[in-house]
């Protein structure tokens, strides 16, 4: 069978990563490319929706991202996704870079998009055609296109197409129409403006290339499939009138017979080959050539509907999806399609110019003749075109252009050479020869711009040699071709001529290459030193690593007195600050240092590096005069102290911060010595040091410091910064007693009056002890802390009054009071006191203190006077009245009438003040200020009852009433009693009265209750119509006490009675309620007493009568009926005329069998009523009864039965001859078949299924007729089943558990001829064959292994036992493994050689191999050998060897392992050999040991060495030869006399001494030919003087003659080739040298190593020797 012209390649199998079979479809699983599947899938309606993303070029990498748009599709070839949702709002996301693009709303639905370049997207609605570009920020909603024609209305849009210049656009779709499907396209021209109509079913835009055009031809190839036939069109579109025109293409497209309802579904078209791909609803494949429309191939790849395709991303082929998640790809098979058309003679020309298009293999013969042919007939311009289009350009060699180049010119044409270079330029590129040969006559001719032209253009393959050809005109534009042509020496040699030094690294890393940058560098340093600076640190800094030793650098930079120039580069390379460069960065300090010490400042402070030599450093600063720097890099604590008392010379700010680096110990040494060396001077600075550092050094330590060299100045500045931050007692006290001697007074008071952390007697007492002038930082202190006593007594002993005032009247108003105690405890003068009192702001003073203070002492009426003053100047503080209050209360001052007018006082202070005094006083002071809580109490300790009793009704209260009514006031009886029999009589206020009442409600008191309400209501009052009393008083009386209720039902009349009749329901008291409901002439609701609570049926009845009302009649039905009196109920239904209920008699009625009189209340209630339940329920009556005629006349009249749920219900009932009326009526074919297969009237069953066309149906008339062996009707039910895969199973099992196995089979057979045959109708045919007919197992199989389930068929032939069946369903499942192990393990019935030897070469499990090596063994032997060629490529040779070694078989595998012998294995080769000396072929021996050494050569030699035959001796003595044991080769030769065996062996060693041993050894035994021979076999290792003696001894001057004579010639010959070689060596130096002195900067090839000294001009001045550093020799001169 010939090879396909296509790859057929399944990517990927959806289910295989849980796609749902559901979610593969055309509406939910899109494809825009070869890189991507975008699915959106949601696995259950509880689920939420997912989109599922498959990255096809990344290891088919899943994505599941939560989104719940209702369609998705990817980007090209990025990671962008366009959602849209609710089929208007379209959104654009960046997955990667997790950002939204765009959004937009339409106005009208989207039906249809697509991805039709890799910036926009195509979108279809119902009335037009819009574009959006994604990546255009301007293009914010999408561009309408065009308008849709009307022949797509009413289409399914299936695909968009547009072409790359976006000129043409087409859109496709589908529609039902006739029975089949119909395709229908609007083609567009955007230049035009206008739209086609053009039936179709798929369709593609492609270019293509005509021969002899200029530019390409735009084409547009659609199909379709009419009801006359299928055609291919290609035509063009937007002639260019330069282009030949292209004749239109009408091409039949072939679809098979069975494929009548087949049409094209997909197109794509190939740039690459110019092929036509046609895809088909039924899985075919059409390729098509554009150029021509020939078919190429068609056939069959998929069994179910690609529903979807794309271009893959070379556009060499399509990859579809199909309904089966297959994801498939189909290309060319580049190297058999031009053999698969050549094939036929007629594709000839199609083959050799798909090969040129495509560069395909397979045509290269065809191309060659024809080439031949053209030139040897004088075609060359033909020939040429041959040449420049052949594929893969294989006659585009030198030897081509050579021809042509022969070729003479004709008179006015151009030369052949020519014309071919101008078709090689028209198609493409140039190779290496064809650039060079024509480059050379165009630079000839000057005519460098074509050159750049096609250089520019890509139209000329660069080399180093084109290169050197251009260089000689254009060095920029030789180095653009070095550039290309990838010579990195050529290109860095044209960098560094032209300058262009920055670009060497970069170029250099690019390509690997390493040039010698020592030496370029001392080049560009000598030219440019700013240059050779900035290469020098990009050398440094490459990021591969430095390129250059760092010191060479700088010793080069030094050596040309460039100390700024290597500053700046150790700068930049020593920015890492590593440990490594320590002494570079001590090379970079010392040289500034020494040259330039500001430049040394600016590094040091720029802090760069930590790893140089701190102390050279640091001893260079100080000589340097940088004594910050000097500090800095000091350990050395003298030189600490030498350094730092010089502070004129420091800056004060780095002093300062410089302390921070220095040990506690040594700083306080570096203070000391400063404060010793120069008080004055540098008392500043040490006092900015400590208040700095004071945390870190200790505030005792510097005060103690301080206090050394007695500087109080110093302790106050210094303790003034600390002092507000530091919690220090000491610290705070220092600072006031400093400040005190500082004379800082307001310093002093500040710190006494704000500072929390100093020990306040100590203050106080060195404040005493200080006798200060002015005392207000000792009145703080006191005040502060509460030492207002003492405060006092010592100003009044000290007679300062003035600042007793000063302190009550500024410093805190509010201490008057304790001033004032204070003064009376030391017996001040009253007068003192009130003037003082009069001195003081009344607003400020707490007068609740105050009288607190003078109440204790018993001096209250001295305050009499001031309180009054106070009151008079307006203040209306409270504790004035209540001190007032008091006053009153004891002097007995009309305080009843102070208490009751005046609202002021502090009720609840004044009333404790007057409990003990008069109880009286203390209830109006409580009563004033509503102090519930206290009232209650003074009441009650004071029996004071009745008061009490109208305080709580006039307050209202439920909380207070809560109180006095719990049951812990023992006074309750009490109170109840004064309220019941004063308060509430006295009341005349409804609300506070319902208050009381309901306190007593909520207080649970019953008995108290009833009593007051009687006394409100039954007595004459205000309240005794008041309903809501009455209700209580009902309510009350039915919870407490039922006999009284009746009683009240007759005396009152003002109650609720819906209220009180629900209450007695709720409490059981049914008669009550059922009175009151009686009385207010409720009669429905005392019904409801009677029926619900009383369950007296007949009394409701008896009540009914008596009151006749429809709605009483309907509540006693309705009781009737959940009684199960269902006719009385029925009657009482039917006299109130009350069809309400009809659901619940209905249902009650039919359970009870009441059908007749059912029939009565329906009549009645259709009067009024129309429902379904009713007109259903009576049709059933009429089922029931037996009815039939009367069921007949009520379904023929109008009626809204459910006729169907009738018709189940009486079906299920078994009343079929009923549900057969009711189906028939109407025409329910599925129910009315089950009916006739219970009726037995099977013909009419299948009739009415077929009807209903039901697959549950068909299964129950199916099962009918099984039963009833009706096998005909049975088959036609069958054959509408099998159908349904879901069925099949069900059905098979049914026909087996019968045992009607032939008849399954026949129907099993009679369905593979459906249309809709399916796996699984041969699969069980299959399987039903392999168990009842097994014969017939392997014929069904061959037919139809294609459509078999071929794993579930196996399974049915492992268990038959048919074995060549399973070896053929393995073979064709590809499951080779399992093919051959089966032939082998069931070999009597399953084996046969070929198929055997085909199969196993195809197992994926090696092990297979060497068990068949074994089945052969024992089984097949004679044909072992034939297996092992096959499994040459397959096997481990080795260990095939072992083995068969192991079973002592290798002679039969012997011309298996001679074949393998190539491979040169060491076991191969050792089995061989020993084989081969066991059979004495010591040819065979000798040429495997020559051949292949991969054995153990000196075992193999030692067991050669001692055989009995001469030739395998002497192939010991090679294989000792070969291993270079040359003593060994030469005994055993020797001892053979195989001498020239050993002549030559003692030549091959090159050694004099084995030479010289053999000649002396042939010498002795007298063989002068051997002597003679070896003269001539060893001439060069034999030396002339052992010749002359051994001759000279032995008489053997004749035979060496001729040895001596030739040695002489050579001698005389070589002598005189020295001479003219050393002639020539001194002429070539001297040219050499004049060379070298001229050559560029990269051209020279002088070393330091070769070239001597170079004189060095001096150094400028002051760099001539930097620190010692001699200037390094370049090996160059200067420029």
């Amino acid at each position: 069978m010939a090879p396909l012209p296509i790859k057929f390649t399944e990517l990927l199998q959806l289910s295989a990563i849980d796609i749902l079979p559901s979610s593969i479809g055309f509406n939910s699983c899109t494809l825009e490319s070869d890189h991507f599947i975008c699915i959106r899938q949601k696995a259950d309606e509880t689920a939420s929706p997912e989109v599922i993303i498959i990255d096809l070029k990344n290891g088919n990498n899943v994505i599941r991202r939560p989104i719940k748009a209702d369609n998705a599709i990817m980007h090209w070839n990025k990671q962008i996704i366009a959602l849209k949702a609710q089929s208007r709002t379209l959104q654009i996301f960046d997955l990667a870079q997790k950002q939204k693009l765009k959004s937009a709303t339409m106005n009208e639905d989207v039906v249809f998009w697509k991805w039709f370049s890799e910036t926009t997207l195509g979108l279809v609605t119902d009335t037009a055609v819009y574009h959006w570009n994604i990546f255009d920020q301007n293009a914010v909603q999408p561009q309408k296109m065009f308008d849709r024609n009307a022949n797509l209305q009413g289409c399914q849009i299936i695909n968009y197409r547009v072409t790359s210049d976006e000129q043409w656009m087409v859109v496709v779709g589908i529609t039902q129409q006739q029975g089949r499907v119909v395709g229908a396209m609007q083609l567009y021209s955007v230049a035009r403006g206008i739209s086609q109509s053009i039936e179709g079913h798929a369709a593609a835009f492609g270019n293509i290339r005509l021969e002899g055009a200029p530019a390409d031809t735009k084409l547009f190839t659609f199909a379709v499939r009419t009801a006359n036939g299928a055609k291919l069109h290609v035509v063009e579109v937007d002639h260019n009138d330069a282009n030949p025109p292209f004749q239109k293409k009408n091409v039949d497209v072939y679809f098979p017979a069975e494929a009548t309802n087949d049409f094209p579904v997909a197109m794509q078209v190939s740039e690459k080959y110019k092929i036509i791909y046609l895809v088909t609803k039924y899985g075919f494949i059409h390729l098509y050539d554009l150029e021509t429309g020939t078919c190429i191939f068609m056939n069959r790849i998929s069994s179910e509907t690609i529903f979807v395709t794309a271009p893959d991303e070379e556009s060499t082929g399509i990859v579809g999806v199909n309904r089966k998640g297959q994801v498939l790809s189909v290309s060319v098979d580049e190297s058999n399609i031009i053999p698969y058309l050549l094939q036929n003679p007629a594709n000839a020309e199609l083959a050799y110019k798909l090969a040129s298009r495509g560069g395909l293999p397979g045509a290269d013969n065809l191309y060659q003749q024809r080439f031949e042919g053209l030139l040897s007939s004088g075609q060359y311009s033909e020939a040429a075109k041959t040449a420049a289009n052949s594929p893969r350009g294989f006659l585009r060699s030198q030897q081509t252009i050579d021809r042509f180049k022969q070729v003479p010119q004709q008179p006015g044409q151009m030369s052949v050479i020519l014309q071919y270079f101008a078709l090689l330029l028209d198609k493409g590129k140039l190779n290496k020869y064809e650039t060079l040969e024509l480059v050379r006559p165009v630079l000839a001719q000057n005519r460098k711009h074509l050159l750049e032209k096609w250089l520019g253009e890509g139209k000329l393959e660069c080399s180093e040699e084109l290169g050197d050809i251009v260089r000689q005109h254009d060095l920029a534009l030789a180095l653009q071709i070095y550039l290309q042509a990838r010579a990195p020496q050529k290109v860095i040699a044209a960098y560094a001529e032209l300058g262009q030094f920055d670009k060497i690294i970069p170029y250099s890393a690019e390509t690997g290459y390493s040039p010698d940058y020592v030496v370029l560098l001392q080049h560009i340093v000598r030219r440019n030193a700013e240059k050779g600076a900035e290469f020098a640190t990009a050398l440094a800094k490459s990021p591969q690593g430095p390129l250059i030793d760092i010191d060479r650098v700088v010793d080069i930079f030094q050596s040309q007195g460039m100390i700024q120039q290597a500053t700046a580069f150790l700068l930049d390379v020593l920015s890492g600050n590593k440990p490594e460069e320590g002494h570079l960065q001590t090379k970079l300090l010392e040289m500034n240092l020494l040259n330039a010490p500001q430049v040394a400042d600016a590094i040091l402070g720029n802090e760069m590096f930590s790893h140089y030599d701190k102390a050279r450093i640091a001893q260079l600063c100080e000589n340097a005069g940088l004594l910050t720097r000097a500090l800095e890099h000091n350990d050395d604590p003298a030189a600490v102290k030498r350094i730092i008392v010089q502070t004129d010379k420091l800056p004060e700010d780095w002093l300062v911060n410089y302390f921070g680096q220095l040990t506690v110990d040594l700083s306080f040494e570096c203070l000391n010595e400063m404060l010793r060396v120069n008080i004055r001077q540098n008392l500043q600075s040490v006092v900015r040091i400590a208040q700095k550092y004071s945390d870190l050094l200790g505030p005792t330590r510097i005060i103690d410091l301080l206090e050394k060299y007695r500087t109080a100045e110093g302790l106050y500045f210094y303790l003034g910064a600390i002092v507000n931050i530091s919690e220090d007692k000491d610290v705070h006290f220092k600072y006031i007693e400093a400040a005190t001697k500082m004379g800082q007074l307001n310093e002093v008071e500040r710190i006494c009056r704000d500072s929390n952390f100093y020990d306040p007697e100590r203050v106080k007492n060195f404040l005493k002890e200080a006798h200060l002038t002015e005392q207000l930082p000792l009145i703080v202190v006191c005040d502060r802390f509460n030492f207002v006593h003492d405060l006092i007594l010592f100003l009044y002993k000290n007679q300062q009054f003035k600042s007793i005032e000063v302190y009550v009247q500024r410093i805190n108003p509010g201490r008057t009071p304790a001033v004032i105690g204070g003064l009376l405890d030391v017996d001040c003068d009253e007068n003192i006191i009130k003037s003082l009192l009069e001195s003081v702001n009344p607003a400020s003073i707490p007068i609740d203190d105050l009288v607190s203070e003078v109440e204790s002492r018993n001096r209250l009426k001295l305050l009499l006077p001031f309180l009054e003053q106070t009151l008079a100047s307006g203040n209306q503080q409270q504790a004035v009245y209540n001190a007032l209050a008091k006053i009153y209360i004891d002097s007995n001052n009309n305080p009843e009438k102070f208490l009751k007018e005046n609202d002021q006082y502090d009720t609840l202070k004044v009333g404790k003040y007057c409990e003990k005094r008069d109880p009286n006083l203390a209830f109006i002071a409580y009563s004033k200020g509503g102090n519930d809580l206290e009232l209650i109490s003074i009441t009650n300790e004071n029996a004071m009852f009745r008061p009490q009793a109208r305080y709580l009704l006039e307050r209202a209260d439920a909380q207070i009433w809560e109180y006095v009514l719990s049951d812990n006031n023992i006074h309750r009886r009490s109170l109840v009693d004064q309220v019941i029999s004063t308060a509430v009589p006295e009341s005349s206020e409804p609300e506070k009265v319902s208050t009381a009442v309901k306190a007593f409600v909520d207080a649970d008191l019953p008995t108290e209750l009833i009593e007051l309400l009687e006394k409100i209501i039954l007595e004459p009052s205000a309240f005794s119509d008041n309903s809501t009393l009455q209700n209580l008083l009902m309510l009350t009386a039915a919870k407490s006490d039922r006999g009284r209720l009746l009683g009240y039902i007759q005396q009152l009349n003002n109650y609720t009675p819906e209220e009180i009749a629900t209450q007695c329901i709720e409490l059981g008291m049914y008669e009550e309620a059922f009175e009151i409901y009686k009385k207010d002439n409720n009669h429905v609701e005392a019904t409801n007493v009677l029926v619900d609570h009383i369950v007296s049926i007949d009394r409701a009845q008896e009540y009914a009568d008596r009151v006749d009302l429809p709605e009483v009649w309907s509540k006693v039905a309705k009781a009737q009926l959940d009684g199960l009196r269902v006719t009385d109920s029925i009657e009482s239904y039917i006299r109130a005329n009350d069809p309400s209920n009809y659901i619940e008699v209905i249902e009650i009625a039919t359970h009870a069998g009441k059908d007749e009189d059912l029939v009565k209340y329906l009549r009645m209630a259709r009067k009024t009523l129309r429902e379904p339940p009713i007109d259903t329920a009576l049709a059933f009556c009429f089922a029931r009864l037996n009815q039939l005629a009367e069921l007949e006349d009520f379904l023929r009249a109008t009626n809204v039965a459910d006729v169907e749920a009738s018709g189940d219900k009486a079906y299920e009932e078994g009343f079929h001859e009923a549900a057969k009326i009711f189906y028939t009526s109407i025409s329910n074919w599925a129910k009315l078949a089950t009916t006739l297969v219970h009726l037995e009237d099977y013909q009419a069953a299948v009739e009415c299924a077929r009807k209903a066309n039901s697959t549950k149906v068909w299964k129950q008339v199916n099962e009918a007729c099984v039963a009833k062996k009706e096998f005909r009707l049975a088959q036609i039910c069958g054959l509408n089943l099998i159908v349904h895969a879901e069925e099949l199973s069900d059905l098979v099992r049914q026909y087996e558990y019968n045992g009607y196995f032939d008849e399954l089979i026949a129907l099993l057979e009679a369905g593979l001829g459906l249309e809709r045959a399916h796996m699984g109708m041969f699969t069980e045919l299959g399987i039903a064959l392999s168990k009842y007919h097994p014969d017939r197992v392997m014929e069904h199989l061959r037919l139809f292994w294609s459509r078999i389930n071929i794993p579930k068929m196996i399974r049915g032939c492992e268990d038959a036992h048919l074995w060549p069946e399973l070896v053929f369903l393995y073979s064709h499942y590809d499951e080779w493994d399992n093919a051959a192990l089966a032939m082998m393990e069931r070999a009597a019935d399953a084996w046969e050689h070929h198929t055997f030897k085909d199969t196993v070469v195809k197992v994926a499990n090696l092990e297979i191999y060497y068990r068949a090596l074994n089945f052969y063994l024992q089984e097949h032997p004679t044909l072992m050998t034939d297996l092992l060629q096959a499994l040459t490529p397959r096997i481990d040779v080795n260990r095939v060897v072992r083995i068969f070694e192991k079973s002592d078989n290798i002679p039969l595998i012997k011309p298996f392992m001679l074949n393998v012998q190539p491979q040169n294995k060491r076991a191969v080769n050792h089995a061989i050999n020993a084989l081969l000396i066991e059979e004495e072929d010591y040819k065979t021996l000798r040429d495997s040991v020559e051949n292949y050494d991969n054995y153990d050569w000196a075992e193999l030699a030692q067991q050669l060495e001692k055989h009995d035959l001469v030739f395998f001796r002497q192939i010991a003595a090679n294989i000792w030869r070969k291993n270079k044991r040359w003593d060994k080769s030469i005994a055993l030769s020797k001892q053979d006399k195989l001498f020239k065996d050993a002549i030559e062996t003692a030549a091959m060693s090159g050694k004099s001494e084995i030479v010289e041993e053999l000649l002396r050894y042939f010498v002795d035994i007298g063989s002068r030919e051997c002597y003679v021979g070896m003269l001539y076999a060893c001439y060069d290792l034999i030396r002339p003087d052992v010749i002359l003696e051994v001759s000279w001894r032995n008489g053997l001057n004749d035979f060496t003659m001729p040895f001596m004579i030739n040695m002489l010639s050579q001698q005389v010959a070589t002598i005189e080739m020295l001479k003219k070689d050393n002639e020539e060596r001194k002429v070539r130096e001297a040219s050499q040298q004049t060379e070298e002195d001229n050559a560029p900067i990269m051209g020279g090839t002088r070393l330091m190593l070769t070239q001597g000294p170079v004189a060095q001009a001096p150094s400028p001045a002051p760099f001539a020797q930097p620190n010692g550093i001699t200037p390094q020799m370049t090996g160059f001169s200067r420029f």
